[in-house]
């Protein structure tokens, strides 16, 4: 057996509480040995990672794609691709593609192109309404079974309760996942950005954000009642994350993630009237976002990308009237190693937040331990990149990194064994 020889790397695997310099011995796909050499079979070929870290491959609980359908914003080979670029091996697809992903086919179509482009596997999100309007259920068990690893209504609302409770009943029939983004479409619509002194000083519509925790005690209320086996997406306030801790102290079975914006912005960052943070989730304020990072230290929330990518004209009209959303994959390393090196992310509490964390709302094992599949980044945390609007890898151009240079690059990423990246 001929073996791929990482050696001097810093394991990092919160899953396994392992931080440690070691050497990883890799063979068909699997990891075969840590810390030792294994007794039989020769070394193919070493890689020094001395000075990088080995982490397991980052999994996002939500992304836009742009494919089916908005190929002028993005197609699923450059939007993998400029994932990979960040560390990603999973990638969950939302559904509000054109056409949406309410049928095998779409999804079929989804896989495919997703498996011709090799960079990170895309992990489809089904819809769970036909159409996304709120209002049939889409066929639920077909969608799992044509490769779905959860079903989401994206930011589209329901109807009302009455369908967002028999979305839960059928899925908690077959043990379906389902992802839920709290939004009161009544009390959010027309809204740009948080409702706060900073929309009222520049004259825009604000989102309170009762709009977000009126919704999620509604869905915990239903998931209770139903048992559901519920993933709440893209929180963005305080109230959220005390609600989410309260439902778990009563036993609820439910999971979370924030967008990493929401993590590093505020609604300050509108000043400008700048529609590069005119996002959905919309940036709230500075105890919001603390409440935030102390959650994910605290290790009670996973973060998500919410990478959305657009063309130039979808940014250019009237901040109110722009197209929200942010084109995130390019920066999504450097920029969460900006929020290590300040000190308010615990590096642990990142590649827990986007590996661990979303290996279990998945059902799947992304530990970097003997026998499991080889799902890992190398990462220089050291290294320099600088970002020009011309040389991203998404297809997007509405990116919060271009024109800048950050420190943190990744120098390989690994599927299943395969370099995929670097």
């Amino acid at each position: 057996m001929r073996y791929l020889h990482i050696e001097n790397a810093r394991l990092i695997d919160p899953s396994q509480n392992l931080d440690q310099v070691t050497d990883v011995y890799v063979a068909e796909g699997r990891i075969h040995a840590i810390g030792h050499k294994p007794a039989s079979g020769g070394i193919e070929h070493s890689i020094d990672a001395s000075g990088l870290l080995l982490v397991p491959g980052l999994i996002d609980l939500g992304a836009h794609l742009a494919e089916p359908g908005f190929t002028h914003k993005g197609s699923i080979a450059s939007e993998t691709r400029a994932a990979c670029a960040s560390g990603f091996t999973h990638i969950c697809a939302l559904p509000d593609t054109k056409p949406v992903a309410d049928s095998p086919a779409v999804i079929q179509l989804i896989q495919e192109k997703a498996a011709k482009a090799g960079f990170a596997k895309v992990l489809p999100l089904g819809a769970l309404t036909q159409g996304l309007a709120g209002e049939q259920l889409a066929s639920m068990f077909s969608l799992r079974e044509a490769g779905c690893v959860a079903l989401s209504n994206a930011r589209a609302p329901f109807k009302d309760s009455y369908v967002l409770r028999r979305v839960m009943e059928y899925a908690a029939t077959y043990d379906i996942p389902v992802f839920l983004n709290p939004d009161d479409a009544a009390l959010s619509d027309g809204g740009c950005m948080h409702e706060g002194p900073t929309a009222t000083r520049l004259g825009l519509t604000g989102i309170p954000q009762t709009a977000e925790t009126i919704a999620l005690a509604q869905m915990l209320l239903l998931v209770e009642q139903t048992g559901v086996r519920a993933h709440i997406s893209q929180i963005s306030c305080a109230r959220s994350v005390r609600m989410l801790a309260q439902a778990r102290e009563q036993g609820i079975r439910v999971s979370a993630d924030t967008p990493l914006a929401n993590l590093i912005y505020t609604d300050e960052a509108v000043t400008g009237y700048n529609s590069q943070f005119n996002v959905q989730p919309p940036l709230r304020s500075e105890s919001d976002r603390q409440a935030l990072l102390a959650a994910v230290n605290a290790g009670e929330l996973a973060i998500s990308s919410n990478h959305r990518p657009h063309e130039v004209a979808a940014k250019k009209a009237p901040f109110a009237d722009a197209e929200p959303g942010m084109s995130i994959f390019d920066g999504f390393l450097p920029l969460a190693l900006q929020l290590v090196e300040r000190g308010e992310l615990e590096l642990s509490a990142f590649i827990r937040a986007t590996s661990a964390l979303p290996a279990q709302v998945l059902g799947q094992n992304q530990s970097l331990s003997e026998g499991n599949w080889f799902n890992a980044v190398l990462i220089n945390p050291d290294a320099e990149q600088s970002f020009r609007r011309s040389t991203l890898l998404s297809k997007g151009r509405n990116s919060p990194v271009a024109g800048k240079t950050l420190k943190g690059a990744v120098n390989a990423v690994f599927i299943d064994g395969r370099k995929v990246f670097g």
